[in-house]
């Protein structure tokens, strides 16, 4: 397998990022944009609006022609987790037999619970589903600031081709074969950095939140753990090195989310997945009988069922037990 030619589904942050990083690792990068006004804007000016002052490498090509960018030898998908099933569809009606789709979003699908893997193999027989994970931030791995990841997919051969086809140096992919860890970690960390998020903006100090964010992985653990996910990945970059930065920074979406509740405010309009992921990972824990209180005192206060105050004294007032 050569892969030479990148394209990059989605010309927001992550994925200008992206494009980036595969420029800068020696590739031929297409980027696709679906908004009209946004691909204008990334052509000519040659930067993201998400990105203001990163100029895009001189490799990176825009388009808008979706079966344009299916041509090429691996694709990142970097498109809203719950937008992901349609892109694929589109996607695969012109794309080669073989070519590794790597999901690049961190989300479950509503009423499917389906992982982003999990999509690409029910919408296509052709490809080859991978999934990149891990602490990074969109403005770091824009600015070539040192960043790494995990890169997963099932066969351990296409997954370290695709690690070195993204090797930029200061953007080095760890590679896995553990697909369903690296979604596990990525999925969890976004509902758990809300509630951190609300720790913070709720004033509840730094010893609360190494409380909640010590608590949150051991949620994520309980529930790796009972789908299969190893614990060497839960316990890596894709896991706990994404949890530690997410719940640490206003950088990320859904901490910042989380904060604007705890401050009683409305949260902005910026995607936070952690939002669209809450209630599907609440409803699967409870199918397999897993104990996750964070998780779902941030469903119930999404879901309008708990005041944030309300949510934080049931947290405090469940029974003392031993620590797992």
């Amino acid at each position: 397998m050569t892969i030479q030619r990148i394209a990059v589904l989605g010309g927001g942050a992550w994925g200008t990022a992206l494009a980036q990083t595969a420029a800068r690792a020696g590739r031929d990068v297409t980027l696709w944009e679906f908004d009209a006004g946004h691909a204008e804007h990334l052509s000519q000016q040659r930067e993201s609006r998400f990105l203001p002052g990163v100029k895009l490498e001189a490799a990176i090509k825009v388009t808008r022609a979706l079966g344009e960018a299916a041509q090429n030898d691996a694709i990142l998908l970097v498109v809203p987790a719950q937008a992901l099933r349609s892109v694929v569809t589109q996607l695969t009606q012109t794309m080669k037999p073989g070519t590794p789709l790597i999901a690049c979003a961190k989300g479950i699908e509503h009423g499917t619970h389906k992982f982003m893997t999990e999509i690409i193999a029910e919408c296509t027989d052709s490809a080859v589903p991978a999934i990149l994970s891990g602490p990074s931030f969109a403005a770091d791995v824009a600015r070539g600031l040192p960043t790494a990841v995990t890169i997963a997919a099932a066969d351990s051969l296409v997954a370290e081709k695709l690690a070195h086809a993204l090797n930029s140096g200061s953007f080095r992919p760890y590679h896995s074969t553990d697909i369903r860890g690296v979604e596990i970690g990525g999925a969890v960390k976004n509902v758990l950095a809300i509630a951190s998020g609300i720790v913070n903006g709720r004033g509840l100090g730094a010893s609360a939140s190494a409380a909640l964010t010590t608590r949150g992985f051991a949620e994520m653990v309980r529930f790796g753990r009972a789908l299969g996910a190893r614990p060497e990945t839960l316990t890596g970059l894709s896991g706990l090195g994404d949890l530690i930065l997410t719940c640490s920074s206003p950088q990320s979406r859904n901490f910042s989310y989380g904060a604007a509740l705890g401050r009683g405010e409305v949260p902005s309009g910026k995607l936070a997945e952690g939002a669209f992921t809450a209630p599907v990972l609440l409803e699967m824990a409870r199918d397999k009988n897993i104990d996750m209180p964070i998780s779902a005192a941030v469903a119930a206060v999404l879901a309008n069922e708990h005041s944030v105050d309300e949510a934080i004294a049931a947290l405090l007032s469940r029974p003392i037990k031993a620590e797992e």
